[in-house]
């Protein structure tokens, strides 16, 4: 879809979040004793016994050549079992996949994410992709770092982190520097960054392609980016153009929740910060505009209007107003997102957003606007429920994190 005048295409900048050796950490949670120790977890194992295969092996089994998906039989061979070697410098402890614990600790990794970013993309119980906004790159580091500690302290487990502006990008920088990693790849790096890359660590291309590519002369991304598309593409079909793509870091996709959104919005910033109450109402116009226009297009309705105002440096302040019941109304969108704005008639802004929430996507029977515009009595009721950010009041003074627009 086309973008509305006024609201400029976003720079995205999109983390990756990797929870190392996930389950492997989680057994170390229940077995503090197992810091350290080379750990293996079985899918398909039981204790004392010898079939299944590896889930997760731990960095120190990892030394002993334990690989993901190897049978644990091959595994015992490569490191016995310490209940039934004599000595235990050489065994490693082995354990059978407990999953209804995984997921309580995935649901805290979870809840931290949700907490810290409006869209986020869970790929897999241990796997997730966040839209953090627009924040500057000179910021971009140390929030990398707050979700790291937020992560830990929740959940009690280590994730490694890659920043970047696409989605691709971010995975291999995740993947950059495990364990306990943090990779920022700022937009003009990118190129530099996949450059040295080998062709075996391109997501997608397993050992054959890897022998195939090298075969014909390529050993890293940058001999794929210097490369003719057509050759990729006649050797690997449309596989080609995604390894094509990916080893010059083309990837336009945007970060979007897997099923139906929980809320929609839009966010543009000025190019100097602004205090011109036209200039401000115009924006926020704009965003409105488009942000009804994709639930329209998505057939949401919406129970929350909201409003998101960054002042200098970047104190994030929201408002919002919840309707008596969902509609699809794009005037009430901007007239709300208006009306909200006036308490900020006279701040400097850096930054303006537009946000729909509490969608609903099966409940086709709009709130009537009389019962709200009518009387009154909803409107006023309406009017005094603003929803401030979680973690700090604007009159507090601080500094407001990403959790803020919620």
């Amino acid at each position: 879809m086309a973008r509305l005048p006024g609201v400029e295409a976003p720079e995205q900048v999109v983390c990756h979040v990797d929870m190392d050796c996930f389950y492997a950490a989680c057994e170390r949670l229940k077995e503090p004793q197992l810091e350290d120790e080379p750990l293996v977890v079985g899918m398909g194992y039981e204790d004392g016994e010898e079939h299944g295969a590896v889930a997760t092996a731990s960095y120190e089994a990892r030394e002993y050549g334990i690989e993901s998906a190897m049978a644990i039989s091959e595994a015992l061979e490569k490191l016995p079992r310490r209940a039934t070697a004599d000595d235990p410098e050489d065994t490693g402890v082995y354990r059978p996949v407990d999953m209804a614990f995984y997921e309580e600790v995935s649901a805290d990794v979870k809840s931290v994410l949700d907490e810290f970013a409006d869209t986020v993309r869970n790929v897999s119980i241990d796997e997730a992709y966040l839209d953090l906004g627009d924040p500057s790159w000179d910021e971009v580091e140390a929030i990398g770092r707050e979700l790291k500690t937020d992560i830990e302290e929740a959940a009690g487990v280590v994730a490694s982190v890659g920043i970047a502006p696409s989605m691709t990008t971010a995975k291999l920088a995740s993947d950059a520097d495990k364990p306990d990693g943090l990779v920022v790849v700022e937009p003009d790096e990118v190129r530099e960054f996949l450059a040295p890359m080998e062709v075996a660590d391109l997501h997608g291309v397993g050992p054959v392609t890897a022998r195939e590519l090298r075969e014909m002369g390529f050993e890293t991304a940058g001999d794929i980016a210097e490369a003719d598309e057509a050759t990729l593409v006649e050797a690997f079909g449309e596989r080609g153009r995604d390894i094509y793509a990916q080893a010059r870091g083309e990837d336009d996709r945007e970060v979007e929740p897997k099923g139906r959104p929980k809320s929609l919005s839009s966010e543009s910033a000025f190019v100097e910060a602004a205090d011109d109450t036209e200039a401000k109402r115009e924006k926020v116009r704009a965003l409105a505009d488009e942000v009804a226009e994709r639930a329209t297009a998505k057939g949401a309705l919406y129970k929350t209007i909201g409003i998101k105002v960054v002042e200098p440096p970047f104190e994030v302040n929201t408002r919002a107003r919840s309707l008596s019941g969902p509609v699809d109304a794009p005037d009430l969108v901007e007239g709300i997102s208006l009306d909200l704005l006036e308490e900020f008639e006279d701040a400097t802004v850096r930054k303006l957003g537009v946000r729909v929430s509490n969608l609903s996507f099966d409940e086709r029977d709009q709130a009537s606007l009389d019962t709200w515009e009518g009387d009154g009595s909803e409107a006023e009721n309406a009017r005094d429920h603003d929803i401030r950010e979680r973690h700090r009041e604007r009159s507090s003074g601080g500094q407001a994190s990403l959790t803020d627009f919620e």
